[in-house]
């Protein structure tokens, strides 16, 4: 199983010198991947919890969160061979010719690394601020999938939706070669939606056994719709936060001591994970870039040292 770094980008990074040195230092030290998350707006009065949870207050960690975009264009520039990747990018916030084109660009730019992470979004406040509704989100992810499938295949383009319309039109540029389009998400129709179009599936907040389990499930269900599954990723998203003495056996994943979160790095290499992306800004209070990659450093030395 690889190993890969979300790149800080929240309050208390600088967005100017940050990005690159976690870049550069993630690259060199052997990460496989950087990778980016996504809020657009931090409500102070939300409609919606925390990850729809009810009730669950926002993580003061999502008060500042850089386009996703922009700072993989960033990485790309000062990286050679990392994959660069977005996990997730919210797809229903963005008109999909608009998207196609910027994951394009950067998959140009970076010489065919970009693997693009897309889920439907959890809060109404940001469907709101681009003009949209919760109610359709399945349908704009949908959509965006098909107008990646047209506008990143041969010119002219000619395609026809809910909201795009195409008319034999030149859509450039084109990826290096296919971009891989992942999807978060574990809903049943977000399940259902990875078995039949997506290249994989990036999760978060399950243990490894749900990951497993689920994992199971969705090649079962890709298999049934002729679907190659070895063909399929798992690329697991960890968001880490490491104490200081053991956490109890109700703790939640990727939360404990160093140990117990290599434990459960090894758990998702043995449930099938491709690739792990080890997330350490979502905690407070945050001690700053330097000290999320001497961690993200040692996770690696340690996980290398049981057999990752």
């Amino acid at each position: 199983m690889k190993l890969g770094l979300g790149i800080p980008q929240r309050k208390g990074v600088d967005l100017r010198n940050d990005i690159i040195e976690a870049a550069r230092t993630a690259e060199s030290a052997g990460f496989s991947s950087l990778w980016t998350h996504e809020r657009l707006v931090f409500p102070t009065e939300p409609r919606d919890g925390m990850y729809g949870v009810p009730g669950l207050p926002w993580g003061k960690y999502y008060e500042q969160s850089p386009d996703s975009l922009a700072m993989l264009a960033a990485a790309a520039a000062v990286t050679e061979t990392v994959r660069l990747g977005t996990s997730v990018l919210v797809a229903p916030l963005y008109q999909p010719v608009r998207l196609a084109k910027a994951l394009a660009t950067i998959d140009q730019i970076s010489g065919g690394r970009l693997v693009a992470g897309l889920g439907v979004g959890w809060s109404s406040d940001e469907a709101r601020a681009v003009g949209g509704s919760m109610s359709e989100r399945g349908r704009r992810v949908d959509e965006t999938l098909d107008v990646f499938q047209a506008v990143w295949g041969p010119d002219p383009v000619s395609y026809e939706g809910d909201t795009v319309v195409l008319d034999k039109a030149i859509v450039l540029p084109k990826p290096v070669s296919r971009i891989p389009v992942l999807i978060g998400g574990g809903s049943t129709r977000a399940l259902d939606r990875i078995a039949r179009r997506a290249d994989g599936w990036t999760p978060s907040g399950l243990s490894p056994a749900q990951v497993g389990e689920t994992w199971s499930q969705i090649r079962e269900t890709a298999a049934g719709y002729g679907r190659d599954p070895a063909a399929m990723e798992l690329i697991v998203r960890a968001n880490i936060q490491v104490t200081g003495d053991p956490a109890g056996d109700n703790r939640f994943p990727f939360t404990g001591n160093m140990g117990q979160i290599i434990d459960d790095i090894v758990a998702c290499a043995q449930v099938g994970a491709d690739e792990l992306i080890v997330e350490l800004q979502l905690v407070e209070p945050f001690a700053g870039t330097k000290h999320l990659l001497d961690t993200a450093l040692e996770i690696r030395e340690r996980a290398v040292a049981a057999g990752i």
